[in-house]
């Protein structure tokens, strides 16, 4: 039995889908953070069958939480204060992205113009379809950078 210890301060996100915890890692920023991480992969879950969870040591603030719902929205972020559970949020689908996706249009004024921000709108929340606010790309996939 794998046993990793309570984090005093911090956040703890959990029910992440499998194998999407190196992803969250990448795109959460956590590897620039001095702080500690433990990322557990392919947990036993009664719900998902396996999930992945993340332990985090650091001010819940330095979350991006619109990176997080856009990338899984089913995510739990449990935030933890004197080594105990004090609030548990549930992600929403953000309305708008702000540098979070890059428009893959070469057209696209963003691909022309330096400096200007990526900006992508909710046009689908049922199929979760993000499109560019310049050009009406559609967004591919749920992982920040596509």
């Amino acid at each position: 039995m794998l046993n990793v210890g309570k984090i005093e301060e911090g956040f703890v996100l959990d029910h992440i889908q499998a194998g999407k915890s190196m992803s969250l890692y990448r795109h959460l920023g956590l590897d620039r953070l001095d702080c500690t991480v433990a990322i557990i992969k392919n947990a036993r879950s009664g719900k998902l069958g396996k999930k992945d969870i993340l332990k985090v040591e650091c001010d819940i603030d330095t979350l991006n939480l619109d990176v997080l719902a856009y990338i899984d929205h089913n995510i739990t972020v449990n935030v933890i204060k004197d080594g105990e559970i004090v609030e548990k949020r549930a992600l929403e689908l953000p309305r708008i992205l702000e540098d979070i996706c890059i428009c893959k249009n070469p057209r696209c004024i963003t691909s022309i113009e330096q400096g200007l921000r990526h900006i992508f709108y909710l046009a689908d929340e049922k199929n979760e379809v993000y499109r560019c606010r310049y050009c009406d790309e559609r967004a591919r996939g749920n992982d920040s950078g596509s």
